[in-house]
């Protein structure tokens, strides 16, 4: 596990990164670099670009959980691709991949992505084939125990109805002792600290693109390691980390924050990133923690 640094002084405390995980010959100049010149067919150049800005770190700290594993892996959600890049192009996992764009796709497609080879420098075209499905709502379109490895990076807190139902889903393609790469917003990170404080509200506002568009449910990392237990998960690494710009001190004085929160210094970064091993059988119910106006026999204590 990656842990954050101590908490003494606002200079310190902002931003939380532990260090990057970059590929092999890679360096933050070059990864960025790399980003980019990532063209996806049909999407605005300027969303793209906010995007990956924002984000570059997050995409490399997932690239992290999963470098040294090895087989296949099923990445859920996988458009934008700037994952999916990293993954074909510093690891040798065998991809497939799965978005949910609403009912007017088919069950397979496919988008066309303009790349610089990281290494060499050549121009090429890649293709992200596709299954399409709402996981929420399917069943996952592949037999037990298909997947080394499962991707479910920024999709969790977009879940609407019953997480623990995905999981298991989720849970059933992959392999005994198969890992699962989660990330997700931190609930809890300083920023929403900052704001609560200030008198603001941490709910995500309504989205244009509907309700799959915002957060519907963000975690903390206590919740987080109890949602992946519940599920048959046995943590391997769970931590927190800065992403992008922290903005805690526009809202409130930082330095007032910190005597009340140094006491759980790993739990302040914009997201968590977990990796974890399919060790388990998943409870059968659903934690009341989670979960409430169920019949009394469906939930957990």
């Amino acid at each position: 596990m990656i842990a954050a640094p101590p908490l003494s002084d606002a200079a310190e405390i902002l931003p939380l990164r532990p260090p990057l995980p970059l590929p092999p010959g890679q360096t933050e100049q070059s990864i960025t670099a790399f980003f980019a010149e990532i063209e996806l067919e049909g999407a605005p150049k300027g969303e793209l670009s906010g995007y990956w800005q924002q984000d570059w770190r997050r995409f490399v700290y997932t690239y992290g959980l999963l470098r040294d594993l090895r087989g296949s892996c099923l990445e859920l959600g996988a458009n934008p691709y700037f994952t999916t890049m990293l993954v074909r192009y510093f690891t040798s996992f065998e991809q497939t991949l799965a978005n949910y764009f609403g009912p007017h796709f088919g069950d397979r497609a496919a988008q066309d992505l303009a790349v610089t080879h990281p290494v060499t420098g050549a121009r090429e075209t890649q293709r992200a084939e596709f299954y399409h499905f709402n996981i929420e709502d399917a069943a996952f379109p592949f037999p037990d125990a298909s997947f080394d490895a499962v991707l479910f990076c920024e999709v969790l807190e977009h879940l609407q109805a019953d997480p623990i139902r995905v999981l298991r889903e989720l849970k059933r393609v992959l392999k005994p002792n198969g890992h699962l790469i989660l990330t997700t917003p931190n609930v809890a990170r300083l920023e929403n600290v900052s704001r609560l404080i200030a008198g603001g509200n941490i709910y995500d506002p309504y989205s244009g693109y509907g309700p799959y568009g915002r957060h519907n449910r963000e975690y903390n990392k206590h919740e987080l390691a109890l949602l992946l237990k519940y599920a048959g998960f046995e943590v391997e690494a769970l931590f927190s980390a800065d992403v992008h710009a922290n903005d805690a001190a526009n809202f409130y004085a930082v330095e007032q924050i910190i005597p009340l929160v140094e006491y759980r210094s790993g739990d302040l970064g914009q997201y968590l990133f977990s990796r974890s091993r399919s060790t388990a059988a998943a409870g059968t119910k659903r934690p009341s923690w989670l979960y409430r106006s169920y019949p009394a026999g469906e939930l957990e204590p």
